[in-house]
């Protein structure tokens, strides 16, 4: 059954915080996949999670730099992972399979943002690749170890998403108008979307997955955008500090994340869109436009655990 999309009053909010929501909770025994969790979000995470006794496996583009973002926190263990790089991609789920362990929490967390047109890999977006298709072929080849123990949650970083929202299906990797914008939005609709799809095919084998808004925060994220137009936006300002009432601290843009991942109120729902600790009241995604998602990401990767999409060439 499909859960719906409305609050469930799992009685947190905005301004709570990654320890907040895992108040009481042990995570001790528990294994965590936290993409990009050296930085930002990611580190916020990373922190919660393994404070909460969970041992976090962190991979990284930039192994060094993460492992010194990390080091002073117990339970944490760094790998190289480019999402961008197929074959680092596959690289990286081949080592974990190896070892035989099974994953608990998969948070997909790690993104790029607004950044000029790049192409990556056979020619596409940067954003699209790193943000959903990186992500669709790791969590694909690590389907055994996720699927393994009963099976684990899978948490999808999204954004603020609206109608305006879309997937430029004609043109997926901007090769006609390079909007950095509607680039970064459409990258973040899939992680929408592919979340849902992921739960429709893996609840009979006990994984759940959700995908998450966490608000408005300044974090290394913001590295593509000049201070002017952060300025512009209202977002800082000319002194560098946040302008906004509605930002959110890295310890509260994490807690939607990690209460997506952890929280016993969700026992039995998955699917669907969170936001501010909770069940968002909106709907950003249909099965439709899921399916078709899923269908293409498994042709340009050529990766489908599920076999319901005919496998193609990557490229």
């Amino acid at each position: 059954m499909k859960t719906p999309q409305r609050r469930i009053g799992s009685g947190f909010g905005a301004e709570s915080t990654a320890d907040d929501v895992l108040n009481g909770i042990d995570l001790t025994g528990k294994l965590a996949v936290v993409t990009g969790g050296y930085s930002g979000l990611g580190l916020a995470t990373t922190r919660a999670l393994a404070g909460a006794g969970a041992h976090v496996v962190v991979p990284a583009r930039r192994p060094e730099p993460a492992q010194a973002a990390v080091s002073g926190i117990a339970g944490v263990e760094v790998d190289e992972l480019d999402l961008a790089d197929l074959d680092s991609v596959g690289s990286f789920a081949k080592r974990f399979l190896a070892a035989g362990r099974t994953i608990d929490i998969m948070v997909n967390n790690a993104g790029i943002m607004a950044c000029p047109q790049t192409q990556v890999g056979p020619g596409w977006e940067a954003q699209f690749a790193t943000n959903h298709l990186g992500h669709y072929a790791l969590v694909n080849q690590l389907w055994p170890a996720i699927a393994g123990n009963g099976g684990g949650r899978v948490v999808v970083l999204s954004t603020g998403l609206d109608e305006s929202a879309r997937i430029r299906w004609d043109d997926l990797h901007f090769r006609q108008g390079y909007d950095k914008w509607q680039a970064y939005i459409q990258s973040k609709k899939a992680n929408a979307l592919f979340a849902a799809r992921l739960d429709e095919l893996g609840r009979g084998a006990g994984v759940r997955a959700f995908s998450v808004n966490p608000g408005y925060i300044l974090t290394p994220l913001q590295r593509h955008l000049a201070k002017a137009e952060m300025v512009a936006a209202g977002w800082i300002d000319e002194e560098g500090n946040v302008a906004m009432p509605i930002f959110k601290t890295p310890e509260q843009g994490a807690a939607t994340q990690v209460w997506a991942a952890t929280s016993p109120a969700l026992a039995g729902l998955g699917g669907v869109y969170c936001q501010d600790c909770d069940v968002a009241e909106v709907q950003v995604s249909s099965d439709v436009e899921a399916q078709r998602l899923w269908a293409v990401s498994a042709e340009l990767t050529g990766v489908d655990a599920f076999g319901v999409a005919e496998i193609g060439q990557h490229g």
